[in-house]
């Protein structure tokens, strides 16, 4: 593999015609952890991998991907995701002097987002939505309703494109939120957060109860969980299966996985890989057969060794195993008399939260008819991992007796289907 210029780094070859899939290459030096950093920023922009191929010689990396949107409805700006997957690639200039190790960028400024406004149903996912057109991300949010319903909403969020310190950048955000929200918006302000931005970093504390359920691996395998997952779901996310095999190559150990497939999976795959500071030298992701995938990995520890110690294999296959069964987890339970959604999906060690997590919650109960009371996200830290947790008070005023077991249900599964893609 010899090393291409940098207009090459990346290459996005589009469809002939409607339907097919798009060829995304990626050219350039390796380090740990880059595919999982490319296939995070392929979920950020709604897109689903179908299939793919990945190899390294430890020097190059030559990545090829098959993907098609998630998303039909928004416009993807192809050259903002070219830009976006070139950044995350280490440099031909700078390879010979860096640590073949996940870089750590420069902290993103982060900006205060905040409106008052009428509320209405499907307000927070247009608001959502809007953000991601924009390819503005959302670092954490406080949304409160007045009694008199009205809402002040408080965005903070960072630019994929970093330019909302320009002057126009900033107006063009503030009036398409003003063409969004019409006549209902009575005052919107952006600014550089300050110091609320750290005051809204951290969770309240969890009750014990709501943490065990939220956080407890008890229900990776209790068949009748208090996630309320459906029957048929618990069935086929148990067929699931990981062999690893250190007898097929000298070198690497193979890791061989089978399981239902889901939105993000070789996102979840290869994060956990990266935590676990695990190379990927090849990689082969079969196409989606009857709601499975397939996935080849050939892996070394980060010395070069293969994964022989059995604890570590153990380690290993655990994690991987609850990704791929709950890789979010989703429940609904009382705060105090109102009732609270609860989303929770685990954190980086470097720090970056799964992408789109309150898009398709906020697009989940739009669907259902549902209001948002208030809303949050904070960070919290449980079973030696830490966490992103989205906490929705659900308005009482709609159609759900939210009351009732039945009615619950469906909110969990209908959210927990739409953040897997089902």
């Amino acid at each position: 593999m010899g090393a291409p210029g940098s207009e090459d780094t990346v290459m996005i070859e589009l469809g002939k015609k409607l339907g097919d899939a798009h060829v995304i290459t990626v050219n350039c030096p390796d380090r740990t952890g880059l595919c999982c950093d490319v296939c995070r920023i392929l979920l950020d922009f709604g897109l689903y991998i179908t299939k793919g191929d990945v190899t390294t010689d430890g020097v190059w990396c030559y990545i090829v991907l098959w993907v098609v949107p998630y998303y039909d409805s928004l416009r993807l700006r192809w050259s903002h995701l070219k830009n976006q997957l070139v950044s995350v690639c280490p440099s031909c200039s700078s390879y010979f002097v860096l640590d073949l190790v996940s870089s750590c960028p420069a902290s993103t400024p982060v900006y205060l987002l905040k409106f008052f406004c009428l509320d209405r149903n499907g307000l927070l996912h247009d608001v959502t939505r809007v953000l991601t057109e924009l390819e503005l991300s959302i670092q954490t949010v406080k949304v409160t309703t007045t009694p008199d319903g009205r809402v002040m909403d408080l965005f903070f969020i960072t630019d994929n494109m970093d330019l909302l310190h320009t002057e126009k950048r900033q107006e063009d955000t503030r009036g398409k939120f003003r063409s969004v929200l019409g006549e209902s918006c009575i005052s919107c302000e952006l600014q550089l957060a300050g110091p609320e931005y750290e005051c809204h970093q951290n969770i309240p504390s969890l009750s014990p109860a709501v943490a065990e359920e939220l956080f407890s691996s008890e229900q990776l395998t209790d068949e009748d969980n208090r996630v309320q997952l459906l029957s048929d779901d618990m069935i086929k996310l148990k067929d699931s299966v990981i062999t690893v095999d250190n007898c097929l190559s000298p070198a690497h150990t193979l890791l061989q996985i089978r399981c239902v497939d889901h939105r993000g999976l070789l996102y979840d795959v290869l994060r956990t890989l990266k935590d676990f500071e695990i190379k990927m030298c090849y990689g082969r992701f079969s196409p989606e057969t009857q709601g499975h995938r397939d996935l080849d990995l050939f892996i070394q520890l980060k010395d070069g060794n293969k994964i022989v110690n059995p604890d570590k294999q153990n380690s290993l296959c655990s994690r991987l195993k609850a990704e791929m069964l709950h890789p979010l987890r989703v429940i609904i339970t009382n705060r105090g008399p109102e009732t609270e959604l609860m989303v929770a999906n685990p954190v980086e060690l470097s720090g970056k939260g799964r992408p789109r997590v309150f898009y398709d919650v906020t697009l989940s109960l739009k669907v259902l008819g549902i209001c948002v009371f208030s809303a949050e996200i904070r960070r919290y830290t449980a079973s030696d991992r830490e966490w992103e947790v989205y906490r929705f008070l659900l308005d009482e005023n709609c159609l759900f007796q939210l009351g009732s077991a039945s009615a619950r249900n469906e909110i969990v599964n209908k959210v927990r289907r739409t953040l897997m893609g089902w």
